[in-house]
């Protein structure tokens, strides 16, 4: 019984000396302006993500210590999980009256519609 021709197959890319890395520039840019909170006016996006929503609200200008610990105070009051990037805080589910009573309570101030 014969197995017949091996087939030499090569599946990819060469890589060679010409090669460069491709910088692409964020999304949005990130501003060192600290603001109390009275001058933030804020605002909220809602996404999918993997089938679950995620409510995004910001854009913030706080010191980083200041930030993490809102941000984690915000979790704890609401019992969700949730991140800080790119000064903006995520939280897993969809919270927007909730999050909005909270943040007013700490002297933030929202866009009219949101």
């Amino acid at each position: 019984m014969s197995r017949g021709k091996k087939l030499d197959l090569f599946i990819g890319a060469d890589i060679e000396d010409g090669w460069a890395k491709v910088d692409t520039p964020r999304k949005s840019l990130i501003s060192d302006e600290i603001l109390e909170p009275s001058k933030h006016f804020l605002f909220f996006k809602k996404e999918k993500r993997r089938g679950k929503t995620v409510t995004l609200v910001g854009e913030f200008h706080l010191p980083q210590n200041d930030s993490e610990a809102l941000l984690k105070s915000l979790k704890k009051k609401l019992g969700c999980g949730g991140t800080f990037k790119d000064g903006w805080m995520e939280f897993q589910g969809e919270l927007k009256e909730k999050l909005r009573a909270l943040l007013v309570q700490e002297g933030f101030k929202f866009r009219s519609g949101h």
